[in-house]
């Protein structure tokens, strides 16, 4: 194995250094790894004449394989012999399919762009690809090796050139072949012949040429992994972003990390993002150091621009000495008379760095520059320049400096790529890829990402060593601010890549429904930084006369394997977000409103209050909450952002009462004593009336039960007199999301709010902690309820105490479900609804949307508090917030 491929992979043949190739070897010292698949089994890679054993043919597991031959030949034999059924495109097969005759010379034209198509499918979608036609003449190869270089795959030709009495013998013996005249078989060998030299001038990477039928039988093909494939390393992975010649930044990061001596005690590897060398003080002990890990499997590394530019110049290529590449030519000319081969150790390991790495079963790939996800694992030039240098839109900036496209704003790959190339003064998340040159030779930071935990490691320069041309921007353009939103970016179908639960999709009907509501009716969307979401109720259970009860919460998160839930009160009034800042300088600051000092929302976005002076009321009392429990401080921020129930719920809720539950109610009220008293009255009479008299009366009972169950949650109010709100949880602050803080510390924050707040806003949770596994524990949880609930309370929520918790198999279990009232689901189901053939029909009730969405709202909100605190560009923020609104207008029973 060579010190520069930790791998194990044989370094790629200078002489073709823009195309990555495959490696005989796969696997590295600390993981053998799965070796080459042999369609047979597999020799010792030897010429046949010398050993007596049978050719070896390398072919690349994702590559078109082009067989060529005269008629006859026997290249659909050595198909089917070496070949799934499904790899195989044939010409003969596809002249069957436009014009049912495998025989039809007239349709070879349509045939082959059946052929074309077909092929050119199966390399988009990743696949081995064999094309068995005769392909003797150079224009017919042609267009193969182009498909090939569309999708970025590498050519392969198997040519089999028998004899030309052998074709005819073959063609003799088949009756669909009988036919075929000698002078077109001598034409193929001709033209066979003709360019047989040319082949890889061709474009085709690998030739392999079978002479006579012997070979051909015994001849074994054997599947080769890609250089960049080594997706069956998994790691845990310590990722590194631009070195520039940083030794001494990089050893205190190495330590930092855990290595000692470049060997991790744990078997971490560490991943370098490539430019290691040029503008730094020291290129030689990086390259050492890196040189070293990779050679004893303790490290992988990819190429940067620079070592492609210095690989160059070891090469004796004339290239011009910028950029930071003098400074290492002459650390190299010095390291010489120390070690006068470590020159040519170097111009080895840099030739033997592959583009770019797919780990972790595909979920990781590195790279220097970034990579779309359609380049990911494929080989070709244009890979290779991308993973180097990026893409450019053309243009040079005022430095004069190529303006770089911003390619990662536009993807939406299941992998995470993680990159460099591009300064950026902190590492950020963007659409599932993340920049790691945090500029550490101009004077920044060198940063690591620890994968899969997704931690960031970050050691200061020791000083400014190089001075950048151009200012550290945020990858995003426009910094924090970003560009501005843009109707591309919710409009249509959209799928969000989310940390906590991958991708969630967004249907385009639902996108139109909450463009309408979020241009219409919401608040300024610099304030609108998080949707709360829609909440699962518990399991629907038998208990009699009941249609939920706490059993069912707590035997699902028991199952879940979630030992400790906290029961939290559940306050009847209406979902609010509030952000609050500490003053107008701090809302002007972070989120560059001028005026007002936070926002008070719906859980759709609209404003709270129609008139903003109220809003700024409320933020002030809460502000000055917050500063008296010292919570700026102790949060190191200027604003927060919080999650709570704003009271009563007749605040907001005064339409649909007069409209819906108060006219139910007066409607009773006037009808069941006028039809009672009639009932009386004909019973005083002596008129047989059955049960018919007890049925009304228990109706009436129910009808004010009703009444009586939504005007526990309406009061008057003047002003904030007699306004309420209950903070359940701190969702944010500057730099951090909050929302993976355990329960019980988050309302220990909010019970000192409330102590704090001299003028009666604020209201306490009443919580209670239940062991899922105690039975007296869950008596007691359930004993709460009962209480809560029967003093006219609408319920509980029940949360898993870790917040962010998964089950057995690693999914988000529900962030909490809802446990309502007897009483309160009158005003949800009807007044009668708690009659027994009414109790049995609810109970075959779905929650299984309902769950679902829940979920996917939960990680949106997550996603969208993480690039909050991560401070990227309000588009990204907004992208996930629209898509929680969105997801509300996906059709589920509004009762659940």
């Amino acid at each position: 194995m060579t010190g520069s491929n930790p791998t194990g992979h044989s370094a790629p043949d200078p002489a073709t250094d823009t195309m990555d190739t495959t490696s005989p070897t796969p696997g590295t010292p600390r993981d053998t790894g799965p070796q080459p698949r042999a369609r047979t089994a597999a020799g010792p890679d030897a010429p046949a004449a010398a050993t007596g054993a049978p050719r070896r043919l390398p072919v690349t597991d994702l590559s078109l394989v082009v067989l060529v031959g005269a008629t006859g030949s026997g290249k659909s034999t050595f198909a089917r012999k070496h070949f799934k059924p499904t790899e195989v495109v044939s010409s003969d097969f596809c002249r069957g399919l436009v014009a049912d005759d495998e025989n039809d010379q007239s349709a070879s034209g349509d045939a082959f762009d059946v052929l074309h198509y077909i092929v050119g499918k199966r390399l988009a979608a990743g696949r081995l690809t064999v094309v068995d036609a005769t392909n003797v003449q150079p224009e017919s190869r042609r267009s193969l090796v182009r498909l090939a270089r569309e999708h970025d795959v590498l050519p392969l030709a198997i040519v089999l050139d028998m004899p030309e009495d052998v074709c005819a013998a073959r063609n003799a013996v088949r009756p669909d072949r009988a036919g075929v005249p000698r002078r077109v078989i001598s034409r193929h060998r001709r033209e066979l012949r003709r360019s047989l030299r040319g082949l890889e001038r061709e474009g085709f990477r690998k030739v392999h040429v079978l002479r006579d039928p012997a070979e051909a039988d015994t001849a074994e093909v054997v599947l080769e992994r890609r250089f960049n494939d080594l997706r069956h390393l998994t790691g845990p992975f310590d990722i590194v972003g631009d070195v520039h010649g940083c030794s001494s930044e990089l050893e205190t990061l190495l330590a930092r990390l855990g290595y000692v001596d470049g060997v991790h005690p744990e078997g971490r590897i560490a991943v370098f993002v490539g430019d290691l060398v040029d503008r730094g003080p020291d290129s030689p002990g990086v390259l050492r150091r890196v040189m070293a890990m990779t050679a004893s499997g303790n490290a992988l590394c990819v190429p940067g621009n620079h070592e492609n530019k210095l690989g160059r110049w070891l090469k004796g290529r004339a290239v011009r000495h910028t950029h930071g590449l003098a400074e290492t030519i002459a650390q190299l000319q010095q390291e010489d008379a120390r070690d006068p081969a470590f020159r040519e150790r170097v111009r080895t390991f840099v030739e033997g760095l592959v583009s770019h790495y797919v780990l972790d079963e595909g979920r990781l790939v590195v790279c220097h520059a970034g990579l779309p996800e359609k380049y990911h694992g494929r080989t070709s030039g244009r890979v290779r320049s991308h993973a180097l240098y990026g893409d450019t839109t053309g243009e040079t900036d005022e430095f004069g400096l190529p303006v770089r496209y911003p390619w990662a704003e536009d993807y939406r790959g299941r992998a995470v790529v993680v990159y460099g190339h591009t300064p950026v003064p902190t590492a950020s998340w963007l659409n599932n890829t993340i920049c790691l040159d945090t500029g550490v030779v101009f004077g920044g930071k060198l940063t690591a990402l620890r994968w899969p935990e997704r931690e960031l490691v970050e050691v200061p320069a020791e000083r400014t060593w190089y001075e950048p041309v151009r200012p550290m921007t945020s990858e995003a353009p426009g910094g924090r601010e970003g560009r501005p939103l843009d109707l591309a970016d919710v409009w249509g179908r959209r799928v969000v890549e989310t940390r906590q639960t991958g991708r969630v999709a967004v249907r385009e009907e639902n996108a139109a429904a909450a463009l309408e509501v979020m241009s219409r009716f919401a608040v300024d969307p610099r304030l609108l930084a998080y949707l709360p979401p829609t909440m699962a109720p518990t399991a629907t259970t038998r208990q009699e006369g009941y249609l939920e009860h706490p059993a069912e919460a707590f035997a699902q998160y028991r199952a879940d394997g979630v030992g400790t839930v906290v029961c939290e009160e559940k306050h009847m009034g209406s979902r609010v977000v509030a952000l609050v800042c500490r003053d107008a300088r701090a809302a002007a600051r972070r989120f560059g409103v001028e005026g007002p000092t936070g926002a008070l929302h719906t859980r759709t976005g609209r404003p709270f209050f129609d008139d903003p002076r109220v809003t700024e009321q409320v933020l002030e009392r809460l502000r000055a909450a917050v500063g008296a429990a010292g919570l700026w401080q102790e949060l190191d921020t200027d604003w927060l952002l919080l999650d709570g129930e704003l009271m009563p719920w007749s605040l907001k809720a005064t339409g649909l009462l007069r409209a819906q539950y108060a006219a139910v109610g007066a409607a009773s009220g006037a009808a069941f004593p006028t039809a009672l008293g009639a009932l009386d009255a004909a019973a005083a009479r002596g008129v047989p009336l059955g049960g018919l008299r007890a049925r009304q009366a228990a109706r009436a009972a129910d009808a004010a039960a009703f009444t009586d169950a939504y005007r526990r949650y309406c009061w008057s109010t003047e002003g904030l007199d007699g306004v309420n709100l209950a903070p359940f949880q701190i969702l944010a602050a500057e730099g951090r999301s909050l929302a993976a803080v355990p329960h019980d510390r988050q309302l220990a924050w909010l019970d000192r709010l409330v102590e704090h707040d001299p003028t009666g806003l604020l209201r306490i949770t009443r919580r209670l902690l239940v062991d899922t596994g105690d039975e007296d524990s869950v008596r007691a949880g359930t004993d709460w309820w009962l209480e809560l609930t029967g003093r006219g309370g609408e319920g509980m929520v029940v949360k898993p105490l870790q917040a962010l918790a998964r089950n057995a198999g690693g999914r988000l279990v529900q962030p909490g479900v809802k446990v309502r009232g007897r009483e309160y689901l009158r005003i949800v189901y009807g007044p009668e609804y708690t009659r027994p053939e009414n109790l049995e029909r609810l109970r075959q009730r779905s929650l299984g949307h309902k769950r679902s969405l829940a979920l996917r709202e939960y990680a949106l909100g997550l996603e969208a508090l993480d690039r909050l605190a991560d401070a990227e560009p309000l588009w990204r923020v907004h992208e996930a917030v629209f898509a929680v609104l969105a997801l509300e207008s996906e059709p589920v029973d509004p009762r659940l």
